[in-house]
Parts: C-alpha cells; structure tokens; sequence
C-alpha cells in the first residue's frame, strides 16, 4: 500500500512529505469558494515529486457551474487526479446519486486527461449511493485499519483516519504503478 494525505486550507502549505507518494488537495467547493493555499499546496506536492490529486466539495445544483468552477481553478496537468468530494454540506444537504453521476461524467469529458475518482464516507457508499457509479475509482472514507475498510467494492484509496490530519492509502503496487494508472486511466 501506498502512503498519502488529503489537505485542504486547514492544513500548513509546508506539510511534511516524508514517505509519502500521493497527496490529495482540496481545490474549490460549490460555485464560490477557492482553497486560498492550493497554489503553495500544489508546488510542496509537485515539488517532493508526489503524484498529485485535487478534489471539489460537490454542493447540490449547478452541476455544469460548479463543474467550470473547479477545472477553472484546479491546475490541469496530465497524470493529476481529481476527485469528487460526495457527502453532507455545511446546511445538511447533499447532491443526489443522478447529479454526482452527471458531474463525474462533466469532469471526464472537461478533462480527459485526467482520471476522475469518487470520494465517499462508507456510510454514503452504503446508504446513500444507488448507482455505484465512482468514474475511474472509489476514495473510501472509513476509520479502521489502513487498506481494510468495511465495504466489498473495489477501491483505489482509503482515508482511513483523520487524526491528526487525513491519512490515505492507495491500491497499488508501487508509486510508478500509481503514476502509470493516473497518466492512462
């Protein structure tokens, strides 16, 4: 298993990259809101030479708008993974199973270079979710050992704590396997 992390504006821009192969980073969320240090994120990323994912907090409605909004802002490198943030907004909301779907298809079309992937709670994956559909991979969030969470779908990387910031693990074999599958997905 490969070692990761997701970060977003909570985090420092200089975050430790030891051991790492992969680090997520959260882009923009909705139709309005930009992570104010995704550009120092990125270059820490891009700099200790990790295979790099950005993601967007996926509001309900404007699927079209809030697509435009994150490839607008998430840099556009082939090889980058992006990923869609599916859980409950900060009003208790969220999108539904057909606007995560469409959305996910938005992006592969605006992007086709870039392999698109599902970020999802277990809870989501298993109450929520009616299609299955995760585009080029499922992220699953579950708070157990790493690489063991409690679904039987196949995965690609799971956030498997949050304390003291969130800790991924991604499904191959090495981190040239993740870059290859990233550049080619």
């Amino acid at each position: 298993m490969l070692r990761g992390i997701d970060v977003s504006a909570y985090q420092s821009s200089s975050y430790d990259t030891d051991g790492l192969s992969f680090v997520f980073i959260k882009a923009t969320e909705g139709r309005s809101y930009i992570n104010p240090k995704l550009a120092a994120q990125t270059k820490r990323a891009r700099d200790a030479g990790l295979v790099v994912g950005f993601y967007h907090f996926l509001w309900p409605g404007n699927l079209s708008a809030q697509a435009d909004y994150f490839v607008s802002k998430a840099p556009e490198k082939a090889g980058d993974v992006l990923a869609v943030d599916w859980e409950t907004t900060s009003e208790g909301t969220h999108a539904s199973n057909a606007e995560k779907d469409l959305f996910i298809r938005k992006l592969k079309e605006k992007r086709p270079n870039n392999p698109v992937v599902l970020y999802s709670n277990r809870h989501y994956w298993l109450n929520v979710d009616t299609t299955s559909y995760a585009g080029d991979g499922l992220w699953i969030a579950d708070y157990v050992t790493a690489g063991k969470p409690r679904i039987q779908a196949n995965w690609r990387f799971h956030q498997y704590t949050d304390n003291p910031l969130d800790r991924n693990v991604a499904n191959f074999s090495s981190k040239a396997a993740l870059r290859e599958w990233a550049e080619n997905a």
